[in-house]
């Protein structure tokens, strides 16, 4: 069985019975990433899902124009996943991408279907599924009806360790602005200090 006080964490042990928490230990393998490598990439079919223990990554698109567009940050505890290739076994349309040297725990898609018939799992799953899509829809609908400077001070109070760890650039373009006007945002943040 994995030992790894990360996962027990993730699944708390406490929800779990000792052999439902060491069968769904054992389906998940440890994996090292440097910094540029890339955990899943456009175009290909998501197999498996990680649970990012350390590091940061970050998914993004290329537009029309040739930009790269990042599109979502991912950090400690969080799942990356591309949902839609993963569950539903098309291209996916993204890359993620680790942003620094990063440690993650990779589930087949096979293996985590065999996990379902454990109770305590699938509420840890379905969870987790909807609230990566609250954030996703609050990110998409804030895109469209918060000012660039609200977007940026709720990514400050909700992700210290994005604004933190993630370059400005990479920043900008989630929050759909120009590194330009997040620099000055940024100014005008700490000049009313």
């Amino acid at each position: 069985m994995n030992d790894n006080h990360f996962l027990k964490n993730i699944f708390n042990e406490a929800n779990f019975k000792k052999e439902d928490l060491e069968t769904i230990l054992n389906q998940y393998q440890r994996l090292e990433f440097a910094k540029n490598d890339f955990l899943i990439r456009e175009e290909t079919t998501a197999n498996f899902y990680y649970f990012m223990e350390s590091g940061f990554a970050r998914s993004y698109v290329i537009d029309l124009e040739g930009n790269d567009i990042s599109t979502k940050f991912f950090s400690s505890k969080d799942i990356v996943i591309d949902w839609h290739s993963y569950f539903l076994k098309t291209k996916c349309r993204e890359n993620i991408q680790a942003i620094t040297p990063c440690v993650a725990w990779k589930i087949t898609f096979d293996d985590f279907m065999k996990l379902f018939n454990i109770e305590a799992f699938r509420e840890v799953g379905r969870t987790r599924l909807v609230n990566n899509y609250f954030e996703l829809k609050n990110h998409s609908v804030s895109i469209i009806a918060d000012p660039a400077k609200d977007r940026y001070l709720n990514l400050l109070k909700t992700k210290p360790d994005i604004v933190q760890n993630v370059p400005l650039k990479q920043i900008a373009t989630y929050l759909g602005v120009t590194d330009t006007s997040l620099s000055r945002i940024r100014k005008e943040i700490v000049d009313t200090k």
